[in-house]
């Protein structure tokens, strides 16, 4: 027992101060959990980019095929969403690095505290300036609770191209056994539960935040009860994204790819019509017209059951007198993304780069 030093412990504190305190000091520490399992995802994300760098697939616009690219350069978009969402965990985490001890319950004190001390010693970047401010204060909750929303619809989305790749319809990924789950009465069903939770759990994410907006939206200064509920919300977005995460990074490092599959589906669909439109340009023939052209190629095949590779040279050049041999190495699908190099393209070389 401490005795008499104990009863002073209380002294220019309050649970106001103390309350605001602590939230920030845990979810100073949760935000350095977060950032550090995104950090892993991304790492997870590059590896496998870099093994599929050249694996072509279709590239889709309105979930309809559109052009060709690779499935390096397709996982490569959702790591630079996770490279945002990390800076807005970091960015927020920043701004909320400040202490608010020694605002007591609203209005300061009349001791002769030293709050920088206390700031630094607790590893702040410094004191609250306004102390109305420092015990009613929950900004960095409604904040890092957004910067979390972000992440899960990051992941939400992600996880629904993947339910996507695992159906038959696609047959583009694979799942381990460990991250996926059978049927009670179907046998062949293999369903990709993981994923499907995931998506499920971003409206969880989502309703935690609108807790925070609500619950603040109303409130005068300073401190009001109605603040209790923030712990509940904001405790419950860092758990369940952190969950998200843990079981996420493993599901993606053992998902197998099936870089045959995501190729025909690449070889259907006219996903090079754009580059046998270019191909018209490039011999000088204005780009409308070029669009025009290779419209009425892509009607022409579609009407004989034929593909843009496959339609004989002949039919090209009633169409428009400028093909030639050379239109079929043009809308080669390997050479329509190798040709990509443009920064940000899908080329092949540009994964090692980013």
């Amino acid at each position: 027992r401490v005795g008499a030093a104990g009863k002073r412990l209380h002294t220019a504190r309050s649970r106001n101060d103390q309350v605001a305190l602590d939230v920030r000091l845990y979810l100073r520490r949760e935000c350095n959990s977060v950032y550090s399992l995104v950090t892993e995802l991304i790492g997870v994300l590059c590896k496998k980019a870099e093994k599929y760098a050249d694996a072509v697939m279709p590239g889709y616009t309105h979930m309809q095929r559109a052009q060709p690219i690779t499935f390096g350069h397709h996982l490569l978009a959702y790591a630079e969403m996770l490279l945002r969402d990390r800076e807005r965990i970091a960015d927020a985490q920043r701004r909320m690095n400040y202490c608010p001890l020694g605002s007591c319950a609203l209005a300061g004190t009349t001791y002769n505290t030293d709050r920088e001390m206390t700031a630094e010693t607790l590893g702040f970047t410094g004191p609250m300036l306004n102390s109305l401010d420092g015990v009613s204060d929950r900004d960095f909750c409604m904040e890092l609770a957004s910067a979390l929303s972000i992440l899960m619809v990051h992941l939400s989305r992600f996880s629904e191209e993947i339910i996507l790749w695992c159906s038959w319809e696609f047959k583009f990924v694979e799942l381990d056994d460990a991250f996926s789950t059978g049927s009670s009465i179907m046998p062949q069903k293999k369903n990709p539960d993981i994923t499907e939770l995931i998506r499920g759990k971003t409206g969880r994410v989502f309703g935690d935040l609108m807790t925070l907006l609500t619950m603040m939206k109303g409130l005068p200064l300073a401190y009001n009860k109605d603040m209790q509920e923030d712990k509940e919300a904001i405790f419950d977005a860092f758990d369940t994204v952190k969950i998200c995460l843990t079981t996420f990074i493993p599901m993606l490092d053992t998902m197998t790819a099936l870089p045959e599959n995501m190729r025909k589906a690449a070889a259907g669909g006219f996903i090079n019509a754009t580059d046998c439109a270019d191909y018209l340009v490039g011999k000088g023939l204005p780009f409308r017209d070029a669009y025009k052209a290779t419209g009425e190629i892509v009607a022409l095949c579609i009407k004989k059951g034929l593909t843009l590779e496959t339609l004989p040279l002949e039919e090209y050049k009633k169409i428009c007198d400028l093909f030639d041999d050379g239109v079929y190495d043009a809308i080669n699908l390997d050479k329509c993304v190798n040709g990509r190099t443009s920064l940000g393209g899908p080329a092949p070389q540009n994964v090692p780069i980013r």
